[in-house]
């Protein structure tokens, strides 16, 4: 099995930062990518931004020049430093990755999901 437990979620102020790891493990050979989705109260979940094992990235439009999305392959982890925070950007932000596990299966995996609560 894959683990992914994100932190770094909190209550920030419009325009404020922060800071959102998230750490894989478990019976892991290789992860391909990994990423960041959110969901809003009442939304869809939607993807904010995802790094490809050969730090190829893909952003929203909405987070462009405010989010940046980090990779350490060595730790399996993956960031994401958000900037400029505005209320809109309030939901749950939700890890992923694409891995390849050491029993030679593909899985798609998720973490529990950390709060991120911009006030105005």
């Amino acid at each position: 099995q894959v683990q992914l437990v994100e932190s770094g979620g909190g209550l920030v102020q419009a325009g404020g930062s922060l800071s959102l790891s998230c750490a894989a493990s478990g019976s892991i050979f290789r992860v391909v990518a990994m990423g960041w989705y959110r969901q809003a109260p009442g939304k869809e979940r939607e993807l904010v931004a995802s790094l490809n094992s050969g730090g190829g990235t893909n952003y929203a439009d909405s987070v462009k020049g405010r989010f940046t999305i980090s990779r350490d392959n060595a730790k399996n982890m993956v960031y994401l430093q958000v900037n400029i925070l505005k209320p809109e950007d309030t939901a749950v932000y939700y890890c992923n990755a694409y891995v390849y596990t050491d029993h030679q299966t593909w899985g798609n995996y998720w973490g529990q999901g950390t709060q991120v609560t911009v006030s105005s």
